[in-house]
This record gives structure tokens, C-alpha cells and sequence, in this order.
């Protein structure tokens, strides 16, 4: 009897191993359709084109004003000191700025909440409208450590590490960047400028002529791209340089699997499955390369206007809780009670576009599967010391492939086989 039981285990095991095998020319298959189906959706999207009102003399004027702030130059010695002529009014801003941003950094969930707010009541604010997209995927990416695909990929220790690189550089970047949001927001209610507060927040010496200038003439595309490349900057040292970082998560196999696995996508949701927008970075750890992509996803958000105005629907009408499923419903649930039961997914996603109820895979809420993080405190530094950063004042360019609904689909089937794989091995 015993022997019978193994035959039929080995046997289904086996057919399992062999299940998998048949889905890879499949897969390879679905790459090339995909290519196809992107370059032919990205051309139906990309008009009619968005105005960026890029302004160049501005930029040029704003690099040297960056650059008489360097370290050495006769400004630089004003850069870190904190304004002296605070009146009473000035005092309470920023215990108000302070209790805010404590508030709104508790989670993911809050902070990019917060910035769609932001969004919605100063929409030349577009900065906070791309951090609420880009922070509504860094809760994905959390979420996705937990869920069907993922969760036999790496052990629990090796997870909780992820999710501390992911949460933490969506905590820092709110940190740096929401207080500069509502300076601006306050200055708007009060009718005057309320920039000569920055360095209250230790915000970098760099954003300071921005702001100013911003305050003045709202060129809102340069505003965005000083953002892009404050913030990136501000996690460079603090997250992607760190020691702890680099030893127990970047230096991982496990942390170029989720690139192998498509992983590293930042997708905008067009609707419910109506179709996603968006890019991949290739390598997180380089500086240049994480800004330029910042600058590529802000030039399809704000100038390509079907992207925009998809974009900016979804963001008001479903409500930011972490789960893949508020995308793509016909592939994902957001409770487990409701999740399929099978232990093998890659042919199961070749075969059907959409699952059944009752099938579909697992993709938690982010409040279900993490708790609120507390951290230590924060390095003061600035990170503006060498005119490095100054190259990347130049107008963003639109992407010519941005549909990313097939590629997106792809990299789950990857990581399906990857799934897979581990679980026919153990």
C-alpha cells in the first residue's frame, strides 16, 4: 500500500515538473505578443500631447543659483542656518507642518493619501500627483511580498528586509518632501512666501531657489524635476548607500529576483482593467538611472493627456489599500477566504486572461499583512555638494513604449515560474 501511495506521489509530482516545463514556450511566446500589443497600445495613447511648459532660461538660471550654494562659494555658508526673523505666525506653521507630517507618515497607506490631497487642492502641484502613483506601488511592492506569487520565494527574514528598503525610502522621501508641499500650501492660504522655512525641516539647500521661483512664476515641470532630483538624492545615502541596506537586502540573489520577475515595474493604472502605464528600472541602485526614470514617468503622466486623465480618475475613484486586486480584479483578491487553492500558477495565467472567483490570486491590503514602522532618527546631512546633480536639469522626454499591461503581465508569469519551480523542489 505504502508503495502504491509513493508511485502516485512521485507520478504527480512528475506530471507537475512536466506541467511547468510545457508552460516556458508559451511564455516565450507571450514576450513577443506583448512587445507587439505595447508598441501598437503606447501609439494609440500618445496623443494628443500635454504642454510640459518647460522653460529652459529658467533652468538655467536656476543651475547657477544652485551652484553659488556649493560648498566654498561665498553663499554656501548661508545654505544650513536656520532663518533668525520667525514671527508668531511663523511659529505655528511649523508646529502645524511638524504634527502633519508625523501624522501623515504612519503608513503607506497614509502618506500617499496625503499627497493626492495635496494634488487635489493645488493641481499645479504636480509633483504630489506622481509621488501618490509612485507611492501607490511602493505599497503594491510591499504587498507582493506576501502574496500567492511571492511568499516560498525567500525566507521571512530576507522579506521583512525588503519591506524595510521599501518602506523605508517611501518614509524618508514623504519626511523631506510633504513639509516643502504644505510650505507651499500655507503660503497660498497666508498670500505670502513661507520658503524662508525650509531649513526648519533640514530640506536640502537645493530646493530653496526652486520653491522661490516657483512661488513666483509656478513652472510647475521645473518644480517637479527638482523634486525628482532632490529626493533621490536624499535616499542615496540614507537607504540605497546605507551598510544594512546593501548587506542585507541589495547584495541579495534575493533582491535581483524581483528583477528577474518583472518586479521593478512602477505602473500607473489606466482604470480597472482597462490597461496600465508605465517603465522599468533596470538597476535601483544607480542614482542617475533612478532619475531619469523618475523624469520619464512624469513626462508620460503630465504630457501625454489620455495617461493623465485615466490616471488621475483611477486615483480619485479607487481608494489607495495596497492590494493589486484594486487594478486588476479579474486576477487578484484582496481576501484570502476568497483566493484559488492551486499550488502551481504559471499554466493556469497562460491559459486564461482573467480567473474565476474563487481562483484568483492572493494580493493582501498592506494594513493586513504590515504593521506601522517605527525608525531612528534621521541624518541631518545635506546632500548637495558637487554640482553632479545639476546635469539633470533638462527637459523630461516621453516615452515612446509606455503600455505596460503586457509586460506587467509577463513579469508574473515569471515570477509564477519561479514560484513554481520552488515548489516543486521542496
Amino acid at each position: 500500500m505504502t508503495s502504491v501511495k509513493t508511485d502516485s506521489s512521485e507520478s504527480a509530482h512528475h506530471g507537475s515538473i512536466l506541467q511547468m516545463v510545457r508552460s516556458i514556450p508559451g511564455a516565450a511566446r507571450e514576450v513577443w505578443r506583448g512587445k507587439q500589443a505595447a508598441w501598437q497600445a503606447s501609439a494609440q495613447l500618445r496623443h494628443p500631447l500635454r504642454d510640459m511648459a518647460w522653460d529652459s532660461d529658467m533652468a538655467a538660471t536656476l543651475q547657477a543659483e544652485v551652484e553659488r550654494l556649493l560648498p566654498g562659494n561665498e553663499n554656501a555658508f548661508a545654505r544650513n542656518t536656520l532663518s533668525a526673523l520667525v514671527c508668531e505666525e511663523d511659529c505655528i506653521i511649523l508646529e502645524e507642518i511638524k504634527t502633519l507630517t508625523q501624522e501623515n507618515n504612519r503608513s503607506n497607506i497614509t502618506r500617499t493619501a496625503a499627497y493626492l490631497e495635496c494634488y487635489e487642492q493645488y493641481p499645479e502641484l504636480h509633483w504630489a500627483l506622481l509621488a501618490h502613483m509612485v507611492s501607490r506601488n511602493g505599497g503594491y511592492h510591499m504587498t507582493d511580498l506576501q502574496s500567492d506569487l511571492m511568499h516560498n520565494l525567500q525566507n521571512q527574514t530576507d522579506c521583512e528586509h525588503m519591506y524595510r528598503l521599501l518602506e523605508r525610502c517611501n518614509a524618508l522621501i514623504f519626511q523631506d518632501a510633504y513639509p516643502q508641499l504644505l510650505l507651499y500650501m500655507n503660503s497660498r492660504r497666508i498670500g505670502r512666501s513661507c520658503f524662508h522655512l525650509l531649513s526648519h525641516f533640514h530640506v536640502s539647500a537645493f530646493m530653496t531657489p526652486f520653491w522661490e521661483r516657483f512661488w513666483l512664476e509656478r513652472c510647475s515641470s521645473l518644480l517637479s524635476v527638482a523634486l525628482i532630483i532632490n529626493e533621490q538624492n536624499y535616499i542615496e545615502s540614507r537607504v540605497v548607500q546605507h551598510p544594512y541596506f546593501q548587506k542585507q537586502v541589495l547584495s541579495k540573489p534575493a533582491f535581483h529576483l524581483h528583477n528577474l520577475a518583472g518586479l521593478n515595474h512602477i505602473v500607473f493604472p489606466l482604470g480597472r482593467e482597462k490597461g496600465l502605464a508605465g517603465r522599468v528600472i533596470e538597476h535601483f541602485g544607480k542614482l542617475d538611472e533612478r532619475i531619469m526614470f523618475g523624469k520619464g514617468l512624469y513626462a508620460m503622466l503630465f504630457g501625454v493627456e489620455q495617461v493623465y486623465t485615466q490616471v488621475l480618475e483611477f486615483a480619485r475613484s479607487v481608494p489607495h489599500r495596497g492590494s493589486r486586486a484594486e487594478y486588476w480584479p479579474g486576477l487578484f483578491t484582496a481576501h484570502k477566504d476568497e483566493a484559488g487553492e492551486a499550488e502551481l500558477y504559471s499554466q493556469e495565467l497562460l491559459d486564461q486572461e482573467w480567473l474565476a472567483e474563487g481562483q484568483r490570486l492572493y494580493s493582501p491590503e498592506l494594513l493586513a499583512v504590515w504593521g506601522d514602522t517605527p525608525y531612528e532618527p534621521i541624518t541631518k546631512q545635506d546632500w548637495l555638494q558637487n554640482r553632479d546633480c545639476l546635469g539633470h536639469l533638462t527637459i523630461p522626454r516621453r516615452p515612446w513604449l509606455f503600455e505596460m499591461s503586457h509586460e506587467h503581465r509577463y513579469g508574473m508569469l515569471k515570477t509564477a515560474l519561479a514560484h513554481d519551480a520552488k515548489t516543486l523542489t521542496h
